[in-house]
């Protein structure tokens, strides 16, 4: 099942639970206060902004709202509020069902932006430790370029020794690109095609160069760029065209 129909399916169930959660419980409206049925709704709208996405939590809100107000606020099986206190509770209900969702989606964020960096520096410190190991140049060459294909994630890799003419555009330590004498807007179209390249220096002058081949238009985080530098930079030493560099 392709993405588009995956989010309409968890949007179809995200509105159709809270239908279920509200008319299940009729039987026990005497007994069951409004406010706690709104309460249990707001519950429903948590876990699925929390399982699913910022869309799941938007319709299970306004889905939650809508039951509420037809089979919970009096006058029943209709979309009318008769009673102040119940449109109190309507409007609480949006309004929370709203921040959890919101929360949600931040608190998911964040969690993406550390898993990142935990992947960035361990990736940094398998770079450095390639460089400082004794493994044969060959070696330390593949596993650098999947590196680089991991962080920048790339169609693929390739190291060339030797700072070869013509020029590429060229990825610098700062996470800028230069193509052509001027900086390429990365944040709004990706690293440019079909090739580019990150120069490797040892004691000055550049030995060698990783190309690189990124996916059209995919957008790359300027941590992911400086990451790949650093890594290529960290393994100099070990490659061919590094003075004291061994054979493949």
């Amino acid at each position: 099942m392709s993405a588009p129909r995956v989010r309409l399916a968890v949007w179809g169930g995200s509105f159709i639970a809270p239908l279920v959660v509200a008319a299940a419980l009729i039987p026990v409206r005497a007994r069951l206060a409004g406010a706690a049925m709104a309460l249990l709704l707001v519950a429903v709208v948590a876990v699925l902004a929390v399982v699913a996405d910022r869309g799941a939590g938007y319709v299970a809100t306004a889905s939650a709202a809508a039951w509420y107000d037809f089979y919970w606020a009096p006058p029943y099986g209709r979309f009318t509020i008769g009673h102040r206190p119940d449109l109190e509770t309507f409007v609480a209900l949006v309004v929370v069902g709203v921040g959890v969702t919101e929360l949600a989606q931040w608190s998911r964020r964040s969690q993406r932006r550390h898993q990142e960096s935990t992947r960035l520096v361990d990736a940094v410190a398998e770079g450095a430790a390639l460089g400082a190991s004794s493994e044969p140049v060959r070696a330390v060459v593949a596993r650098t370029e999947e590196l680089l294909v991991e962080v920048l994630e790339l169609r693929a890799c390739r190291y060339e020794p030797g700072d070869l003419e013509p020029p590429r555009a060229r990825l610098g330590p700062n996470g800028e690109v230069e193509n052509v004498g001027l900086l390429w807007p990365v944040d709004e179209w990706g690293l440019p095609g079909p090739e580019l390249e990150i120069a490797v220096t040892w004691r000055g002058p550049v030995r060698g160069r990783f190309v690189i081949t990124p996916r059209t238009a995919h957008p790359v985080s300027l941590e992911r760029r400086v990451a790949a530098v650093a890594i290529a930079e960290a393994v100099a030493s070990s490659l061919p065209g590094a003075s004291g560099a061994g054979g493949p």
